[in-house]
Parts: C-alpha cells; structure tokens; sequence
C-alpha cells in the first residue's frame, strides 16, 4: 500500500473519530491537498473497498479501511508519545517526526514501544486516545504474558474496537479490551468490566465529562481517563428507558 494511500485513511480515521462523516473540504485542509486532488483519491479509495464514498454526501471508512487506518494512527499516535516522553521533542515537532517514520514502523516495534510507555492512553500534541492494537489480546496484562513469542500465533481481532470515551448515548456493546497496568485491570473488575461484558451508554458528559453506563443491571460514571482505555466491540441497539 502506498504512503499516500496510508496518508488519507489516517486523515478520515481522525476526521470521523466523532461519528461524523468527513466532507471533501474538510480532508484537503487537513492533509493541505487540493479539493479536485481530494476528490481523486476518495474515487480510488471507493474502488478499493476502503472508503464510502458519494459526492457531497461525506465520507466514512469502510469495516477494510478502519482496520488500516486504525492501526496506522495508532502508530503515529505512539510514536508521537515516543519522541515527546523518551527523546523530550517539543510538541511543535512530533506530529511532523511522527508522520514521517509511521509507516515503516513494524507491529513488533509498535508493540515493544507501547510496553516500554506502559500503554500510553492519548498522544501528547492533542490528547487524543490511542487506539489499542488489532492482536487477540483482551487486556494488556495478556499482551505481557505473551513475552517475545511470535505475533503471528497472537492472531488478529476480525471485529474493529471504539474507545468508550468515543461512544455515544444509546450506543451498546461489549468490552473486548482493557488498556493499563494490573492496578487498572482489577479496578475495572471490581466495577464488573470485565471482557465480554455488555454495557450500554445511558449519557456522556460535555467536555470530556464523564460517561455513564448501564452495567449488570447497574449504571456506573466513568471519567474520560478510564473511559478512554475500555474499548468496545459496538453493536446495533439502544438503551432502554426506565
């Protein structure tokens, strides 16, 4: 795949992270491209099963072009924590360092890098979440344990996974990873979230508020820093009133 291929699919994951379908405009001035070469590309990306693609209708990844761009930004994501907490470059720098060696980065280095920041939650420039990896792990406690075996036995998640922090009211699912230490990991047991675990989003607060769920017959208020490393295989529904 092309770096300009792997370029635009970044530039729609971050675009859409919201819900939101990204506009032709938008997309130029986020990668400073022309409209018409925007326009383009978009076609391309369509044809490839990458994108949903119709004019003036926005644009949104399709389950093929989530999974690439997903892990593409997680690994700008992590390398942009990388150069800010290890090599001390301003954040006037990372993002452009970032976007330059993101796309000859292994997935065992992406790996070795998150277990050396102790999975880092945001990137440092924006405070955006990180997105977790596409390995059959269910927690990062598992992903240790795994040492320096083979990725490849690891296998890979056929399910793209949201953030709870990015979810919104009504929307339910099921906890299919936890991101942190073992102090995170027990905490949210403690809490019942526990992998596998249905939950349904009842309100999310403005500002990074937090995000109150319907659990095991409970309802529970996250902060946008737990929130923020629960990530959820979403399903159709919504939470029912009463």
């Amino acid at each position: 795949m092309s770096t300009s291929t792997e370029e635009y699919l970044e530039a729609l994951y971050t675009l859409t992270e919201d819900g939101k379908t990204a506009s032709t405009t938008s997309i130029s001035k986020h990668l400073n491209v022309a409209p018409a070469s925007v326009t383009e590309m978009l076609r391309k990306l369509s044809d490839n099963g990458y994108v949903n693609y119709s004019p003036y209708q926005g644009v949104t990844l399709t389950p093929k072009g989530f999974e690439i761009s997903e892990k593409m930004t997680r690994k700008h994501r992590l390398l942009e924590r990388f150069l800010h907490d290890v090599l001390k470059i301003g954040n006037d720098k990372v993002h452009k360092e970032a976007c330059e060696m993101e796309h000859v980065l292994s997935d065992e280095t992406a790996r070795a890098m998150c277990q050396t920041l102790k999975a880092p939650s945001k990137c440092p420039d924006d405070e955006k979440v990180i997105p977790a990896c596409n390995f059959r792990f269910s927690s990062c406690d598992e992903c240790r344990q795994w040492g320096g075996e083979s990725l490849d036995k690891a296998g890979t998640r056929k399910t793209n996974l949201v953030s709870m922090s990015a979810m919104k009211e009504k929307q339910e699912g099921k906890v299919a990873f936890i991101r942190g230490d073992n102090k995170v990991l027990r905490r949210l047991l403690d809490l019942g979230l526990t992998p596998g675990t249905k939950v349904s989003v009842v309100r999310v607060a403005p500002l990074k508020g937090p995000v109150e769920i319907a659990v095991r017959g409970s309802k529970l208020a996250l902060g946008d820093e737990i929130a923020s490393n629960i990530f959820i295989q979403k399903t159709a529904g919504e939470v029912k009133e009463g």
